[in-house]
């Protein structure tokens, strides 16, 4: 592939798709139907038949980086298209990676089917193994970019304004809503439309009105439910139950962190004694490292919000494993608590949610975080993203009046289970 792009054979997806489904319905016997979640960001064109057009462009694909023929960036070409209305309109989280993008790529070079439909990787999926119509649930309509976020309707004055007003795009359909059957030993099984993989972990994390969820990963989020599409300095995104989450992403966390652990394991590997995990050493000199001058901005790559990263402050007490962890941990917090602060200046959180495989397992990560915003914290199950498709399947089969209510049953059973 050239530079920058990033493609997938979507038909592979479905092969292992397919594989997966075969291999763990003989198990289920009483399968009453198949809920998904997905990756955001992707899409695959489709001809009238269902058929794929081009392969998956995935989240990884920086094409609109590329040099605009009029100048600049196709990137930039784009955004001064929309412009700030518009934006925040559709969510005010444009950046490279985006379906949007990649469309007006294809759309500015000619290379635009007319009369393709854009699906997500999953939705292509569920045409090929359910025989679903060309379709899309809420929360990945909002993923391609090209979502009116309030309105809950496709933006069709900023696909007039890109030259994408000529594909035909899917319907926007109900997450309880059926949109096809696997067949599966003769017995079809009702599939239900992919969702967002954001908003399903915060759906199984159990987010409720007056918690600020904080997700500690590769990269972090901050997210806080509203009941209204109220835009601001943030990314505004659809949830369940006609509510919608405000939210800043692409914090600095896991990535940039192990970036300083390959640092100081960097002799003993190059001297054949590479550390097999350095992570419970690391997390208990941060945690009896003392505070200090040091600072540590983890910005470390391009497009990071402080961008570059930087380690100041350095003096002959404070450089040492624990006390450069301890500093990072400490810049995060303030992180946190500045994007908090960006979603609601009046505090709108009596609670904290952390979630995410960093915030499980850094206990000195928490005690900071709770200790620069002040309020209790719970930890969100370890496997968020699957007890958000439990909720969802409760919902769909009618088991749960609403998203939340099913979220509320999954977070008490399992709670439960786990005394």
């Amino acid at each position: 592939l050239p530079p920058l792009h990033y493609e997938v054979d979507p038909e592979a997806v479905v092969a292992a798709v397919r594989a997966a489904l075969d291999a763990l319905l003989p198990q289920i016997p009483d399968c009453a139907g198949i809920v998904m979640s997905t990756q955001m960001h992707s899409v695959v064109l489709v001809d009238g038949a269902g058929r794929a057009l081009t392969n998956a462009v995935t989240w990884l694909d920086q094409r609109v980086r590329a040099p605009h023929p009029d100048g600049g960036t196709f990137f930039e070409a784009l955004a001064g298209r929309l412009g700030e209305t518009a934006r925040r309109e559709l969510g005010n989280e444009l950046r490279p990676g985006l379906p949007i993008g990649t469309l007006f790529w294809l759309a500015q070079r000619g290379e635009l089917p007319p009369g393709a439909t854009p699906l997500t990787m999953a939705d292509y999926v569920l045409t090929r193994i359910a025989g679903a119509p060309p379709g899309i649930e809420l929360t990945n309509a909002a993923a391609s970019g090209a979502l009116d976020v309030g309105a809950g309707e496709w933006h069709r004055a900023a696909l007039a304004a890109l030259g994408l007003d000529a594909l035909d795009w899917p319907a926007i359909r109900p997450l309880d809503e059926p949109a096809g059957a696997y067949a599966a030993h003769g017995r079809p099984i009702p599939c239900y439309r992919p969702v967002g993989d954001a908003q399903c972990a915060l759906l199984g994390a159990g987010l409720e009105p007056g918690e600020l969820s904080i997700n500690i990963a590769t990269g972090s989020q901050v997210s806080l439910l509203r009941d209204e599409p109220a835009t601001g300095d943030y990314q505004l995104r659809p949830f369940f139950d006609g509510r919608f989450l405000a939210t800043l992403s692409g914090l600095p966390a896991g990535r940039a962190l192990n970036l300083l652990v390959a640092l100081l394991t960097e002799l003993a590997a190059a001297h054949g004694a590479p550390i097999d995990n350095p992570w419970p050493y690391l997390l208990r000199a941060a945690e009896a490292a003392p505070d200090s001058d040091l600072r540590v901005n983890l910005a470390f790559f391009d497009g990071a919000e402080g961008w570059p990263g930087a380690i100041e402050r350095i003096d002959e007490s404070n450089l040492t494993a624990g006390g450069l962890f301890r500093a990072a941990f400490r810049q995060m917090a303030e992180n946190y608590h500045a994007a908090a602060l960006r979603l609601s200046p009046e505090r709108a959180w009596e609670r904290l949610v952390l979630t995410g495989g960093l915030a499980r397992q850094a206990a000195p990560l928490r005690d900071l975080i709770a200790g620069r915003f002040g309020v209790s914290y719970r930890l969100g199950p370890e496997e968020d993203a699957l007890a958000g498709l439990l909720a969802l399947a409760l919902v769909c089969s009618g088991r749960a009046a609403s998203a939340m209510e099913a979220s509320r049953l999954v977070r008490a059973a399992t709670t439960s289970a786990s005394l």
